[in-house]
């Protein structure tokens, strides 16, 4: 992937030899991650009903952020992002239930490097664990509650730096039924339906239950005497309102962190982040070098009350499959200080131009516009004065300049997170629990269209999954029939065709796995983005349409 894993950890160990001494003067860092609650149900950011004094407490004595993203609204694509500092595609979680790529950095090789134990208490929905190997973890109870006892026990114990990450399954659903809220008790906002306040009542029940357990937990840390020398961060995974999609409410999240001495108390922030910006504002604060190609930045200037701008813009995605009533539907958004822009890929007035050769395939593509009859191609959003998106400005003339520029701006992002929207028309992600043409409590499929699909309809967003003997790779020489402009490379890989039989390229690393690969309808000269490899070498294959392989190529990365 991007980072060499194993030098990168022998640089780390190198430079943090330390003393007990320094070890003991280092922050400690406690996460907190709610799952699917939405910014705005909160008393900190104006909800007077929704019952979250936990929240408001550590609001009161630190910061609270109000531009802050999640890059996804699902929870594994979230919870990889935040913990590994990278977006969706650069990771490779692109989908609910999916692995991150298996060499891919995280908190835990950042910060076991730096002589911190990295936990995680509650739940885990990440995954591999050869990424995520945390120094100990501790099981939600009932596959539900936070493990209380086992934090109690760890911080009582614990003799070292520590990043403690807190992980709550609450107040996402099931809602309870038996709950003391009622319809009438639920902060209408402008975005909540008739739909929305038949569920919210057992959503707020799950949210004050949910605080009730972060309150615990602030009591160990303060009677652990920890308080004054940690940084506790609350956030969200993402919202629940929108959840799948890309709206303000599931993408936007809270967010507040106490540090008592260096966070000014009752203090609020208006600088535009993301959720990946946690981790290298860690990796920041205890002075360690943040990679270049690290997506997150760190806001340590804006904990210490400096006005700054931290990025220019922040991006957001959705795929809307693999999730329930899961639909062909992908979209991209970016956002500024003041507007947002979004592009849906699927949407009813392009269902047509998407079109392929296989009936089958554009059947679902039809039906996954069809769902969202409604969205537009492009919607543009001034969230100062329409913080609810409900005027599309896109056909307005006047901001015409401000369009253009946010396309232009999410074109250059797309093409430097290597989207699969770039190389496939509309794409039909390999499934991992909803298939498309199969019925499920979620998703109902005609008779007509119900087991329609292959597996070479689908492209693989798995990593690792497809294993060759070194035997089929073992003829490895110069060809004739493409080549590469550069090599060694550094994080682009120029191939140039000189047939018109190639159809596919497959990159493999010298044990035969399977790390990328690509079809092309028309062949042209392309770039391949490497960033993700780490440093060694490769083999490049060209496939015909026929699948026969037609040359191999090695290369060096940089």
């Amino acid at each position: 992937m991007k980072f060499q894993r194993l030098s990168f950890l022998i640089l780390f160990l190198v430079f943090f030899q330390i003393t007990d001494a320094q070890e003991t003067n280092k922050p400690n860092f406690i996460f907190y991650l709610a799952d699917d609650q939405d910014q705005l149900d909160y008393g900190a950011y104006g909800n007077p009903k929704a019952h979250a004094p936990a929240v408001d407490k550590l609001a009161s004595e630190g910061m609270l952020f109000k531009k802050v993203y999640a890059g996804q609204a699902i929870c594994a694509s979230s919870r990889s992002q935040i913990f590994t500092g990278l977006y969706a595609m650069e990771n490779g979680c692109m989908a609910n239930h999916l692995p991150v790529k298996s060499d891919v950095l995280s908190i835990v090789d950042y910060l076991k490097s730096a002589v911190y134990e990295v936990v995680l208490a509650g739940k885990s929905h990440v995954k591999p664990s050869s990424v995520f190997s945390w120094s100990k973890y501790f099981p939600p109870i009932n596959q539900r509650y936070l493990p209380l006892v086992s934090i109690d026990t760890y911080l009582e114990n614990v003799n070292k730096p520590f990043c403690l990450i807190i992980a709550s399954d609450l107040p996402h659903g099931p809602y309870p039924s038996d709950t003391n809220y009622t319809k009438e008790d639920i902060y209408q906002l402008p975005y909540n339906g008739t739909w929305v306040a038949n569920w919210k009542p057992g959503y707020y029940q799950n949210i004050k239950d949910d605080n009730m357990q972060l309150e615990q937990v602030l009591e160990m840390v303060d009677n652990h005497g920890f308080k004054d020398n940690t940084l506790f961060a609350y956030s969200s995974d993402h919202g629940i309102t929108g959840k799948y999609g890309v709206s303000e409410p599931g993408l936007r999240v809270p967010l507040v962190i106490r540090w008592p001495g260096n966070i000014v108390p009752q203090s609020t922030s208006e600088t535009l982040i993301s959720l990946i910006d946690l981790l290298p504002t860690f990796l920041d604060i205890i002075d360690v070098n943040i990679p270049e190609e690290m997506d997150g930045k760190s806001f340590y200037n804006t904990l210490k009350g400096e006005i700054e701008i931290v990025h220019k813009y922040i991006y957001g995605i959705s795929t809307r499959q693999n999730i329930q009533k899961c639909a062909v539907f992908p979209s991209r958004m970016i956002r500024g200080q003041q507007f947002k822009f979004i592009r849906n890929y699927n949407s009813v007035d392009l269902v047509e131009s998407n079109y392929g050769a296989n009936s089958n395939v554009n059947a679902f593509i039809e039906i996954g516009a069809n769902r969202f009859p409604s969205v537009p191609y492009e919607e543009l959003y001034d969230l100062n004065a329409d913080p609810y998106e409900n005027d599309n400005l896109i056909l307005n003339s006047t901001y015409e300049n401000k369009k253009e520029e946010l396309a232009t701006a999410l074109e250059a992002w797309m093409q430097d997170q290597n989207d699969f929207l770039l190389t496939h028309k509309m794409p039909l992600l390999c499934p991992t629990l909803h298939p498309l043409d199969k019925n499920s409590q979620w998703n109902t499929v005609s008779s007509e269209l119900e087991g329609t699909l292959t597996t070479n309809d689908y492209i693989s967003l798995h990593y690792n999954c497809s294993v060759l003997g070194l035997s089929d790779l073992n003829t490895v020489k110069n060809s004739n029939l493409f080549s590469i402009s550069e090599n060694p490379i550094k994080n682009w890989l120029q191939l140039k065709f000189n047939t018109v039989d190639a159809y596919r390229v497959t990159l493999y690393n010298l044990k035969g796995q399977q790390l990328l690969q690509k079809e092309y309808n028309k062949i042209d000269n392309t770039t391949i983005n490497t960033r993700f490899l780490k440093r060694g070498v490769y083999i490049v294959s060209s496939y015909s349409k026929n699948t026969k392989q037609l040359s191999n190529l090695k290369f060096i990365k940089q």
